[in-house]
């Protein structure tokens, strides 16, 4: 088989990118366009949805169909888009505040629906774009400008939560294990279904500097040494765990409101 040239998916023009030295989004970059070069998509049958935020800004740089949408309402769009051309690959950017701040009862009604979309929430913990605010994602007792004196609110549970609201397929990687992260996000491609992929990524600006966590590099060190794969959880207590943490087969909605209009033109024309 021949190299595939990955660049074709990106906009070149474009780049560099906005994204502060250390950042972890370009990395999730590069993992989303691994995915779809090994599945050998056309870059027209393609669509990235985003809301706004740090990584949100991705859509800017991939030559995919593009949507940048509001805070908090990616997968609205998201919605209303495979609705109406259902043979798209749908691509859902989000980070974590954008997802499951204002965008969270979106985030659990696609979940409860089931519809076919790639959502990837890169979480770095804390509102990067504008300065450094506490996220629902940040640990408790981290500190954020919002919260100086440290975070009293416990952090959702990604992967819990799109589980339990119905996604039926539902992993976590990090920036460090960039090739695993890719891997994920093929698998989270090719699943019928709301996937979900939530990328933890370094945030040595804000999040970093503020809870002195050192360089992006000791960041990156940090998830490899606090992170465990979902065949050796029980084996590092305290560690989060990477892996595939839900794959099962649910009922797709857009399938079934394909179905639902091609049975009401049929009564129609009846």
């Amino acid at each position: 088989m021949d190299a595939i040239d990955e660049r074709k998916y990106l906009r070149l023009n474009r780049f560099p990118t906005i994204w502060c030295p250390g950042c972890g989004i370009g990395i999730v970059l590069g993992a989303i366009i691994r995915a779809v070069a090994r599945l050998g998509l056309d870059k027209d049958e393609v669509a990235m949805v985003s809301g706004i935020g740090c990584s949100s800004r991705m859509v800017g740089y991939v030559d995919f169909n593009t949507i940048h949408a509001t805070h908090g309402r990616a997968l609205a769009f998201a919605t209303g888009l495979k609705l109406a051309r259902p043979e798209m690959r749908v691509i859902v950017v989000m980070g974590d505040g954008d997802a499951l701040a204002i965008g969270g009862n979106h985030f659990i009604q696609a979940a409860r629906r089931n519809i076919d979309l790639t959502a990837i929430v890169i979480n770095n913990s804390i509102y990067g774009m504008t300065g450094g605010q506490y996220a629902p994602t940040t640990p408790r007792g981290a500190t954020a400008t919002t919260a100086p004196y440290g975070n009293l609110e416990p952090p959702f549970d990604i992967p819990a939560l799109a589980a339990s609201a119905g996604a039926p397929f539902v992993a976590r990687s990090t920036v460090y294990h960039a090739i695993e992260l890719d891997r994920f996000i093929e698998r989270g491609l090719r699943k019928k279904g709301f996937s979900v992929i939530e990328v933890l990524s370094d945030c040595p600006v804000f999040y970093g500097a503020l809870n002195e966590m050192g360089s992006a590099v000791d960041m990156l060190r940090w998830y490899r040494d606090n992170t465990i794969s979902v065949r050796e959880a029980g084996k590092g207590e305290g560690k989060l765990v990477r892996g595939v943490l839900v794959d099962r087969d649910l009922p797709e909605y857009t399938e079934g409101y394909q179905r639902l209009v091609e049975s009401l033109r049929g009564k129609g024309e009846g």
